[in-house]
């Protein structure tokens, strides 16, 4: 990106990099990130004694988190792949993109379409931190600091109208971001504001924390909540993911756990309840 992306700052990250971007001083070790609980899950080194610390109380409640967080990223990938090789996708919006991993959004499109553009977006500091200088060189991406919940905003970023073409079909990607929004935010209102500022032909992916469980749920709404200084939302039933997709066209398999989503070689075993230690992510992919 270059020039397109102001260095505010710099600084040492958790991993050793450089970190540039977001003032090094805006990342608060001490306080734990969804984000980098994420990376640590996902066997990361991006995080922080603090998101350790974090993870292991999650494990102890949920034993199974860890393989819920893989199946929600390995879900992501397949979708996005299927988007881009069967459906001709070559935009992207991939909303609270977390801390990049080695596979990342613009790669995998690109297998498929070379010419993929893949807007990521963010509010965490380490997140933007990373991104931005993963990117630096690669004019077809942005990092943007933004909120999806001001969608009028998002959609009049420069950034995001020099990358997304209105006249061209976009793929939503909301991968394990909506359960971090509070009912009061109306997370399912989110996903319609964006829907229909998307070109005919686009799709919506959604990944979505949920149990069956009632005490689960609020144990563990409860506990995020407490670990992130109330920066969450909550633990839901899959009825509710299900209500995000009104009016939407789901495609096969349609909508369920997503380790189900046209499932890869790298595939869990289908049998075992109590994935998650009684949750499991929930979600799919749908048409516009």
């Amino acid at each position: 990106m270059g020039p397109r992306v102001a260095v505010r700052g710099a600084g040492q990250a958790p991993g050793g990099h450089e970190a540039r971007g977001t003032p090094i001083s805006q990342i608060d070790v001490n306080a734990p990130s969804v984000a980098r609980m994420s990376d640590h899950l996902l066997g990361g080194i991006e995080n922080y004694a603090s998101d350790r610390a974090a993870c292991a109380r999650l494990l102890a409640l949920a034993p199974g988190t860890a393989a819920v967080v893989r199946d929600g990223r390995s879900f992501l990938h397949r979708a996005v792949r299927v988007l881009a090789q069967e459906h001709g996708v070559e935009q992207f919006l991939d909303v609270g993109f977390g801390v990049p991993t080695r596979e990342n959004v613009h790669q995998i499109a690109r297998r498929a379409r070379p010419a993929a553009r893949v807007v990521y977006l963010d509010t965490d500091p380490l997140a933007l931190t990373h991104g931005r200088t993963i990117l630096a060189d690669d004019d077809r991406t942005a990092v943007l600091d933004r909120d999806v919940r001001d969608t009028d905003a998002l959609f009049a970023d420069a950034e995001f109208t020099r990358l997304i073409r209105p006249d061209r079909p976009t793929a939503a990607l909301f991968a394990a971001v909506l359960h971090c929004l509070p009912d009061t935010s109306d997370p399912g209102g989110v996903v319609a504001r964006v829907a229909r500022r998307l070109a005919p032909g686009s799709f919506v992916v959604i990944s979505h924390l949920v149990s069956e469980d009632a005490d689960f749920r609020g144990r563990v709404t409860g506990l995020m909540r407490e670990i992130t200084g109330g920066n969450w939302g909550r633990v839901r039933e899959p009825a509710e993911i299900r209500a995000y997709f009104a009016g939407m066209r789901p495609l096969p398999p349609g909508l369920g756990e997503i380790r189900h989503w046209r499932p890869g070689p790298d595939a869990r075993p289908v049998g075992g309840g109590g994935r998650g230690g009684g949750w499991t992510s929930w979600g799919g992919v749908a048409r516009v």
